[in-house]
Protein backbone atom coordinates (compact mmCIF):
# COMPACT_ATOMS: atom_id res chain seq x y z
CA UNK A 1 0.00 0.00 0.00
CA UNK A 2 2.94 2.03 0.56
CA UNK A 3 3.33 2.57 -3.19
CA UNK A 4 -0.34 4.05 -4.21
CA UNK A 5 -0.70 7.76 -4.68
CA UNK A 6 -2.92 9.85 -2.05
CA UNK A 7 -5.89 9.87 -4.93
CA UNK A 8 -5.41 5.95 -5.40
CA UNK A 9 -5.76 5.75 -1.66
CA UNK A 10 -8.87 8.63 -1.83
CA UNK A 11 -10.57 6.39 -4.37
CA UNK A 12 -10.26 3.25 -2.48
CA UNK A 13 -11.97 4.65 0.56
CA UNK A 14 -14.71 5.88 -1.17
CA UNK A 15 -14.85 2.58 -2.96
CA UNK A 16 -15.21 0.97 0.75
CA UNK A 17 -17.32 3.56 2.03
CA UNK A 18 -19.93 3.03 -1.13
CA UNK A 19 -19.47 -0.69 -1.05
CA UNK A 20 -20.68 -0.42 2.65
CA UNK A 21 -23.89 1.63 1.77
CA UNK A 22 -24.82 -0.87 -0.45
CA UNK A 23 -24.53 -3.87 1.39
CA UNK A 24 -26.89 -3.15 4.02
CA UNK A 25 -29.15 -0.49 1.37
CA UNK A 26 -29.78 -3.04 -1.46
CA UNK A 27 -27.59 -5.74 -1.19
CA UNK A 28 -25.06 -5.80 -4.01
CA UNK A 29 -22.69 -3.55 -2.73
CA UNK A 30 -19.61 -6.05 -1.36
CA UNK A 31 -18.35 -6.00 -4.68
CA UNK A 32 -17.12 -2.38 -4.82
CA UNK A 33 -14.39 -2.34 -2.26
CA UNK A 34 -13.01 -5.79 -4.93
CA UNK A 35 -13.51 -3.56 -7.81
CA UNK A 36 -11.56 -1.11 -6.83
CA UNK A 37 -8.59 -2.96 -5.43
CA UNK A 38 -8.61 -4.66 -9.23
CA UNK A 39 -8.73 -1.50 -10.98
CA UNK A 40 -6.40 0.96 -8.62
CA UNK A 41 -3.80 -0.96 -7.66
CA UNK A 42 -1.40 -3.26 -9.21
CA UNK A 43 -1.97 -6.21 -6.76
CA UNK A 44 -2.52 -10.16 -7.65
CA UNK A 45 -6.09 -11.31 -8.17
CA UNK A 46 -5.49 -13.31 -4.73
CA UNK A 47 -4.56 -10.63 -2.48
CA UNK A 48 -6.92 -8.21 -4.31
CA UNK A 49 -9.81 -11.18 -3.34
CA UNK A 50 -8.20 -11.76 0.05
CA UNK A 51 -8.12 -8.34 1.38
CA UNK A 52 -11.57 -7.46 -0.02
CA UNK A 53 -13.17 -10.51 1.88
CA UNK A 54 -11.27 -9.58 5.10
CA UNK A 55 -12.93 -5.64 4.94
CA UNK A 56 -16.80 -8.02 5.38
CA UNK A 57 -16.40 -9.54 8.04
CA UNK A 58 -16.57 -6.45 10.45
CA UNK A 59 -18.87 -5.08 8.13
CA UNK A 60 -21.11 -8.38 7.79
CA UNK A 61 -21.05 -8.86 11.90
CA UNK A 62 -22.15 -4.89 12.26
CA UNK A 63 -25.17 -5.46 9.46
CA UNK A 64 -25.91 -8.50 11.48
CA UNK A 65 -26.28 -6.46 14.42
CA UNK A 66 -28.44 -3.91 13.09
CA UNK A 67 -30.47 -6.42 11.43
CA UNK A 68 -30.88 -8.24 14.66
CA UNK A 69 -31.63 -5.03 16.91
CA UNK A 70 -34.17 -3.84 13.98
CA UNK A 71 -36.06 -7.32 14.54
CA UNK A 72 -35.57 -8.57 11.20
CA UNK A 73 -33.29 -11.49 12.56
CA UNK A 74 -35.77 -12.12 15.16
CA UNK A 75 -38.15 -13.57 13.09
CA UNK A 76 -37.98 -17.98 12.94
CA UNK A 77 -38.64 -18.01 9.46
CA UNK A 78 -35.17 -15.88 8.86
CA UNK A 79 -33.41 -17.00 11.48
CA UNK A 80 -34.01 -20.40 9.20
CA UNK A 81 -32.78 -18.89 5.97
CA UNK A 82 -29.70 -17.47 7.64
CA UNK A 83 -28.69 -20.59 9.42
CA UNK A 84 -29.27 -22.36 5.76
CA UNK A 85 -27.25 -19.92 4.05
CA UNK A 86 -24.13 -20.20 6.71
CA UNK A 87 -23.94 -23.62 6.58
CA UNK A 88 -23.92 -23.55 2.82
CA UNK A 89 -21.22 -21.04 3.00
CA UNK A 90 -18.72 -23.37 5.29
CA UNK A 91 -18.31 -25.76 2.30
CA UNK A 92 -18.68 -23.26 -0.50
CA UNK A 93 -15.94 -20.42 0.32
CA UNK A 94 -13.34 -22.59 0.56
CA UNK A 95 -14.08 -23.79 -2.80
CA UNK A 96 -14.33 -20.50 -4.17
CA UNK A 97 -10.58 -19.74 -2.37
CA UNK A 98 -8.96 -22.59 -4.01
CA UNK A 99 -10.37 -21.76 -7.65
CA UNK A 100 -8.79 -17.92 -6.78
CA UNK A 101 -5.56 -19.40 -6.83
CA UNK A 102 -5.88 -21.38 -9.42
CA UNK A 103 -7.25 -19.26 -12.42
CA UNK A 104 -5.05 -16.77 -14.01
CA UNK A 105 -5.39 -12.74 -13.57
CA UNK A 106 -6.84 -12.48 -17.22
CA UNK A 107 -9.46 -15.03 -16.52
CA UNK A 108 -10.30 -13.53 -12.85
CA UNK A 109 -10.45 -10.12 -14.60
CA UNK A 110 -13.18 -11.57 -17.14
CA UNK A 111 -15.47 -13.55 -15.01
CA UNK A 112 -15.40 -10.54 -12.35
CA UNK A 113 -16.76 -8.60 -14.93
CA UNK A 114 -19.04 -11.19 -15.83
CA UNK A 115 -20.29 -11.43 -12.32
CA UNK A 116 -20.91 -7.29 -12.29
CA UNK A 117 -23.01 -7.46 -15.37
CA UNK A 118 -25.47 -10.35 -13.59
CA UNK A 119 -25.36 -8.60 -10.87
CA UNK A 120 -25.95 -5.35 -11.81
CA UNK A 121 -29.24 -7.41 -14.22
CA UNK A 122 -30.16 -9.07 -11.23
CA UNK A 123 -30.60 -5.90 -8.88
CA UNK A 124 -32.86 -4.25 -12.09
CA UNK A 125 -34.68 -7.72 -12.57
CA UNK A 126 -35.40 -7.88 -9.04
CA UNK A 127 -36.73 -4.03 -8.24
CA UNK A 128 -39.04 -5.07 -11.67
CA UNK A 129 -40.40 -8.38 -9.71
CA UNK A 130 -41.10 -5.71 -6.31
CA UNK A 131 -43.13 -3.47 -8.20
CA UNK A 132 -45.21 -6.51 -9.67
CA UNK A 133 -45.62 -7.84 -6.26
CA UNK A 134 -46.69 -4.06 -5.00
CA UNK A 135 -49.33 -3.38 -7.98
CA UNK A 136 -51.02 -7.19 -7.95
CA UNK A 137 -51.13 -6.62 -3.27
CA UNK A 138 -52.68 -3.03 -4.26
CA UNK A 139 -55.02 -4.17 -7.13
CA UNK A 140 -56.81 -7.16 -4.50
CA UNK A 141 -56.06 -5.25 -1.52
CA UNK A 142 -54.29 -7.28 0.16
CA UNK A 143 -51.29 -6.40 2.11
CA UNK A 144 -47.98 -8.45 2.75
CA UNK A 145 -48.14 -10.82 5.13
CA UNK A 146 -46.22 -10.44 8.56
CA UNK A 147 -43.15 -12.54 8.55
CA UNK A 148 -41.30 -13.49 5.35
CA UNK A 149 -42.77 -16.10 3.02
CA UNK A 150 -39.86 -19.24 3.73
CA UNK A 151 -37.99 -21.11 1.47
CA UNK A 152 -37.70 -24.77 1.07
CA UNK A 153 -34.11 -26.05 2.02
CA UNK A 154 -33.18 -27.21 -0.91
CA UNK A 155 -33.23 -23.86 -2.62
CA UNK A 156 -31.93 -21.81 0.26
CA UNK A 157 -28.67 -23.69 0.40
CA UNK A 158 -28.54 -23.90 -3.43
CA UNK A 159 -28.48 -20.34 -3.52
CA UNK A 160 -26.21 -20.21 -0.36
CA UNK A 161 -23.22 -22.50 -2.19
CA UNK A 162 -23.61 -20.61 -5.61
CA UNK A 163 -23.01 -17.68 -3.44
CA UNK A 164 -20.42 -18.73 -1.22
CA UNK A 165 -18.29 -19.65 -3.93
CA UNK A 166 -18.43 -16.99 -6.14
CA UNK A 167 -17.62 -14.60 -2.86
CA UNK A 168 -14.94 -17.11 -2.49
CA UNK A 169 -13.47 -16.34 -5.48
CA UNK A 170 -13.72 -12.64 -5.66
CA UNK A 171 -13.76 -11.37 -2.31
CA UNK A 172 -17.30 -10.30 -1.51
CA UNK A 173 -19.15 -11.02 1.76
CA UNK A 174 -22.26 -12.07 0.13
CA UNK A 175 -25.19 -10.11 -0.16
CA UNK A 176 -24.46 -9.04 -3.21
CA UNK A 177 -25.71 -12.25 -5.17
CA UNK A 178 -27.70 -13.71 -2.11
CA UNK A 179 -30.16 -10.48 -1.99
CA UNK A 180 -31.77 -10.66 -5.41
CA UNK A 181 -31.32 -14.06 -5.94
CA UNK A 182 -33.31 -14.37 -2.11
CA UNK A 183 -35.67 -12.37 -3.81
CA UNK A 184 -36.34 -13.73 -6.71
CA UNK A 185 -37.25 -16.90 -5.32
CA UNK A 186 -39.36 -15.55 -3.20
CA UNK A 187 -38.27 -13.57 0.18
CA UNK A 188 -39.04 -10.43 0.95
CA UNK A 189 -36.18 -7.83 1.08
CA UNK A 190 -35.32 -6.70 3.90
CA UNK A 191 -35.78 -10.36 5.44
CA UNK A 192 -33.67 -11.44 2.42
CA UNK A 193 -30.76 -8.43 3.63
CA UNK A 194 -30.70 -9.41 7.45
CA UNK A 195 -30.30 -13.31 6.21
CA UNK A 196 -27.50 -12.38 3.93
CA UNK A 197 -26.11 -10.06 6.50
CA UNK A 198 -25.10 -13.40 8.96
CA UNK A 199 -24.53 -15.51 6.08
CA UNK A 200 -21.48 -12.67 5.27
CA UNK A 201 -19.87 -13.39 8.69
CA UNK A 202 -19.31 -17.01 7.82
CA UNK A 203 -18.43 -16.39 4.36
CA UNK A 204 -15.97 -13.68 5.27
CA UNK A 205 -14.37 -15.74 7.97
CA UNK A 206 -13.40 -18.69 6.32
CA UNK A 207 -12.37 -16.80 3.28
CA UNK A 208 -10.37 -14.10 5.15
CA UNK A 209 -8.92 -17.72 6.96
CA UNK A 210 -8.29 -19.47 3.28
CA UNK A 211 -6.65 -16.44 1.85
CA UNK A 212 -4.39 -15.95 5.34
CA UNK A 213 -2.97 -19.66 4.32
CA UNK A 214 -1.85 -18.34 1.23
CA UNK A 215 -0.23 -15.52 2.40
CA UNK A 216 -2.93 -13.53 0.21
CA UNK A 217 -4.23 -10.42 2.09
CA UNK A 218 -2.72 -6.71 2.68
CA UNK A 219 -3.98 -5.95 6.41
CA UNK A 220 -3.09 -1.99 5.93
CA UNK A 221 -4.99 -1.99 2.86
CA UNK A 222 -7.86 -3.69 4.44
CA UNK A 223 -8.13 -1.03 6.92
CA UNK A 224 -7.77 1.60 4.29
CA UNK A 225 -11.34 0.13 2.44
CA UNK A 226 -12.73 -1.92 5.69
CA UNK A 227 -13.30 1.51 8.33
CA UNK A 228 -15.11 3.48 5.50
CA UNK A 229 -17.31 0.30 4.56
CA UNK A 230 -18.11 0.16 7.86
CA UNK A 231 -19.08 3.77 8.27
CA UNK A 232 -20.95 3.26 4.87
CA UNK A 233 -23.14 -0.43 6.57
CA UNK A 234 -24.74 2.21 8.88
CA UNK A 235 -25.63 4.63 6.51
CA UNK A 236 -27.04 1.89 4.49
CA UNK A 237 -29.42 0.45 7.15
CA UNK A 238 -30.45 3.87 7.35
CA UNK A 239 -31.22 4.15 4.04
CA UNK A 240 -32.70 0.45 3.90
CA UNK A 241 -35.31 1.28 6.72
CA UNK A 242 -36.24 5.06 6.07
CA UNK A 243 -35.63 5.74 2.48
CA UNK A 244 -37.14 4.73 -0.69
CA UNK A 245 -34.27 3.17 -2.18
CA UNK A 246 -35.37 2.24 -6.41
CA UNK A 247 -33.00 5.53 -7.32
CA UNK A 248 -30.67 3.76 -5.47
CA UNK A 249 -31.09 0.63 -6.91
CA UNK A 250 -31.15 1.37 -10.54
CA UNK A 251 -28.12 3.82 -9.98
CA UNK A 252 -25.99 0.95 -8.62
CA UNK A 253 -27.31 -1.60 -11.01
CA UNK A 254 -26.43 0.93 -13.92
CA UNK A 255 -22.99 1.69 -12.60
CA UNK A 256 -22.42 -2.23 -11.99
CA UNK A 257 -23.01 -2.94 -15.56
CA UNK A 258 -21.46 -0.02 -17.39
CA UNK A 259 -18.42 -1.24 -15.30
CA UNK A 260 -18.23 -4.49 -16.04
CA UNK A 261 -17.01 -4.00 -19.69
CA UNK A 262 -13.77 -1.69 -18.23
CA UNK A 263 -12.99 -4.44 -15.99
CA UNK A 264 -13.02 -7.25 -18.89
CA UNK A 265 -10.76 -4.82 -20.47
CA UNK A 266 -8.75 -4.07 -17.93
CA UNK A 267 -8.01 -7.57 -17.05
Amino acid sequence: MTDLGTMTLVGLALFGLAGGIGITAVGPGGVLPTMGMFLLTGLSPTTVAGTAIATHVATGALGTYAYTRSGHLREPATRRTALLLSAAAVAGTPLGVLLNTLLPGRVFGLLLAAAVAVTGVLVWVRDRRERKQEQEQEGTGTAEAGGPRPLTAPVTVAVGLLVSVAAGLFGLGGPMLSVPLLVLCGLPVLPALAAAQAQSVVVASVGTAGYLLHGSLDWGLALLVGVPELAGVLIGVRIARAVPTRRLKFALAATLVALAPYLALHS
